[in-house]
């Protein structure tokens, strides 16, 4: 059956015997491997909310943390990469990991379909929770920080360090990981900047300059770097001071 004909057809799509052969809950094969009937459970039913954009609030971050997930082991395997002594193989996990980030970012641009009020009203259901609490988050920070441990280990074990690495030319594997590195950071601080103006945006963060305030810690990270000794490097060299 064509995808067309499959479209137009109420009728589940199965195998081509039309029997599911998966093992596992739902009726079609697709369902058993997404697991989607698990997956669309997931949000509260219409019989729990008490407004209308909890299901927009909850499919936003709930997929934020399935592409985080992605990316922190996308971030992991490429941290072990480095520690087998491959950059190569490394760059392009680093830029799937960038790009999963830059869709998280992307997405955002759902929340700000909510309004103030509108969030005012579902704040009771979502109690004390804070996106700092965010599983997906903390996994792509430690990631992050061992992916900059296992580079400074690369250097150390080809005996060179960064001023020599980006002296070299622009194709050396060492060099071409590196500023796959800086994208990964700059899509990440690309990320907490709009996730920032959101909160303001949608008031989920309360005036700017409260001492304490949920805003006024989110913007203390926006300017914080996973690799400043890559970042410091790049501009060394931009003002031909070296390192």
């Amino acid at each position: 059956m064509s995808l067309e004909a499959a479209a137009r057809d109420d009728a589940p799509v199965t195998a081509k015997n039309g029997r599911a052969t998966l093992r596992g809950e739902g009726e079609t094969d697709y369902a058993r491997y997404m697991r989607t009937d698990a997956l669309l459970a997931l949000q509260r039913r219409p019989d729990e909310v008490i407004h209308r954009d909890e299901l927009l609030f909850q499919v936003a971050h709930q997929s934020t943390e399935l592409w985080l997930k992605l990316a922190a082991a996308e971030v992991t395997e490429a941290g072990d990469r480095l520690d087998a002594g491959d950059p190569a193989a490394a760059e392009p996990l680093l830029a799937r990991a960038s790009l999963a980030v830059r869709l998280v970012t992307d997405q955002l641009e759902m929340l700000a379909h909510l309004d103030p009020a509108d969030f005012q009203a579902m704040q009771p259901a979502l109690g004390n929770g804070s996106g700092a609490e965010s599983p997906g988050w903390r996994q792509a920070q430690q990631a992050s920080r061992r992916l900059g441990l296992a580079y400074t280990r690369l250097l150390a074990a080809r005996r060179t360090d960064l001023t020599t690495v980006y002296s070299g030319p622009s194709t050396d594997a060492l060099r071409r990981v590196a500023e796959a590195m800086v994208e990964w950071d700059d899509r990440v601080s690309v990320w907490r900047v709009r996730h920032y103006r959101i909160a303001i945006r949608v008031g989920s963060h309360g005036p700017v300059g409260t001492e304490g305030s949920p805003a006024g810690v989110l913007a203390k990270l926006i300017d914080y770097r996973f690799f400043p000794e890559l970042w410091q490097v790049r501009a060394d060299l931009a003002r031909g001071s070296g390192a």
